[in-house]
């Protein structure tokens, strides 16, 4: 049977049916192959089969399907995981190998996945300690674009945009901390759900920016990225960064939108991109919407403070013994970004901290009335050559309009947005106030179901609703 491009809604009807998780799953995972850069560890049959046994325990005699699916709502369905992320009885690396260390304990998020039924079949490659929207800075290869090999995939979670785009597996978790779960997704044409920092667990995931760091989930509708976001959040009382959904959040959004839009942007020069944004708001506005020009300088100016400003000592803290004692076993684009962390002192992190909290209540003014802020995902496509001859410029580039969100707090949803003159994918960013997760979620919805794109690289068509 051929599994291509199959959805969880695909996976649950074929057990519907009658097919078994073991044969299929046995056969999925026969069919994945270490040769293909997106992997870095892919699970053996034993391991597969020490799941299907937890699976068969967790449902126990419910023998109804309808039963059985909503105790289970990801049963035997696959995922693949960034090698950022724990999981019990595997190796994490970050992309590092002398890093690499067997995990005990899986993160909260694996074990909430597993708990609903998913089936973890492997983790994916990623720009080293996350750290980089490039997805080419890992000893374990460039992992590509889906669309055209000579153009890089984004990342940092670039492997697991990749399985999911060639429809190997329904989703995938990332981690996101200044884009690494949207701009990979932009660039491969499928949806990257970017939760409000403290929805979903970030215990057992190699932390970047731990005030920072999301989990991320990459989907290619927004229907199953909401599916998998219901069951992965949730409070966490070990992680002192874990937060509950506060009272009062809109359930629903309005039936006319509103959407701020910068005045100007920056393309980079990148026509193909400027125009088929153009073209994205263009279709927004059939569907209704009000498009409000902002001015974007206050969101740029805290974008500059990611990388170029003191958090960037947050994310040499987060590995500073392994760094101290391995310094020659981080990649030399790595080692630039985190060494930048030593020309900062306690004073400027201060300084930097009363600066980001004038911004946020500047920023916060602009998303006052209305629904969300759209941008462009990425703002073009750079090729693994060029990226390879300036390893920072394209960084700064693709990070302007992604590297403000979790500093603000926000909630983001990268959707697809068609394609440019050049057959590559081009993707639209939703952002949106902090726990307003499922009001973007229902505004992807409904732009999917209008553009009906097609899922991924897999040239299969969106399958509407209605």
């Amino acid at each position: 049977m051929n599994m291509f491009g199959w959805t969880i809604e695909d996976w649950l009807l074929a057990y519907r049916c009658g097919l078994k998780p073991s044969d299929l799953l046995s056969k999925l995972l026969d069919q994945q192959s270490l040769s293909d850069v997106a992997w870095i560890y892919l699970i053996d049959h034993a391991h597969l089969e020490w799941q299907l046994a937890e699976l068969d325990r967790r449902h126990g005699d419910v023998a109804n399907c309808d039963e059985l699916f909503s105790v289970l709502p990801l049963y035997g369905v696959p995922f693949a995981v960034k090698d950022n992320i724990d999981i019990e009885g595997l190796p994490t690396t970050a992309a590092c190998p002398e890093f690499a260390y067997k995990a005990t304990k899986s993160a909260f998020v694996i074990e909430r996945l597993t708990a609903a039924g998913a089936i973890v079949i492997g983790k994916t490659n990623l720009d080293q300690f996350a750290c980089g929207l490039v997805g080419i800075h890992s000893p374990y290869g460039a992992v590509p674009n889906t669309f055209n090999s000579k153009y890089i995939s984004g990342g940092s979670s670039s492997g697991s945009a990749s399985v999911v785009a060639r429809g190997i597996v329904p989703f995938a978790l990332g981690s996101d901390t200044a884009g690494s779960g949207r701009i990979p997704a932009g660039l491969n044409n499928i949806v990257g759900l970017k939760p409000t920092p403290g929805a979903i667990s970030g215990s057992g995931v190699v932390k970047a920016c731990r005030t920072l760091d999301c989990v991320s989930i990459f989907a290619t509708t927004v229907r199953e990225a909401r599916t998998v976001f219901a069951v992965a959040t949730g409070y966490d009382s070990d992680d002192c960064y874990s937060l509950s959904s506060p009272s009062g959040i809109p359930s629903a959004p309005p039936q006319h939108l509103c959407f701020a839009v910068p005045a100007v942007i920056d393309f980079n020069g990148d026509q193909q991109s400027s125009s088929a944004f153009d073209a994205a708001l263009k279709q927004f506005e059939a569907q209704g919407a009000t498009l409000k020009p902002i001015d974007f300088d206050v969101f740029e100016q805290v974008s500059a403070l990611l990388y170029n400003g003191p958090w960037v000592a947050e994310r040499y803290a987060a590995i500073e013994p392994f760094i101290e004692a391995h310094s020659e076993a981080i990649r030399p684009v790595t080692r630039n970004i985190l060494f930048r962390a030593k020309k900062y002192s306690a004073a400027d992190a201060f300084n930097a901290f009363y600066k980001l909290s004038e911004l946020k209540r500047k920023a916060d003014g602009f998303m006052e009335g209305v629904d969300a802020l759209i941008v462009p995902t990425a703002v073009t496509h750079f090729t693994i050559a060029e990226v390879e001859a300036d390893p920072i410029s394209p960084i700064n580039i693709l990070g302007k309009y992604s590297n403000f969100v979790n500093l603000l707090g926000y909630s983001a949803l990268s959707v697809p947005a068609g394609f440019r003159a050049d057959s590559l994918p081009f993707g639209v960013t939703l952002i949106a106030r902090g726990w307003h997760d499922s009001i973007l979620a229902q505004i992807g919805e409904r732009w999917q179901e209008h553009v009906a794109p097609s899922r991924g690289a897999t040239r299969l068509p969106f399958k509407k609703t209605s």
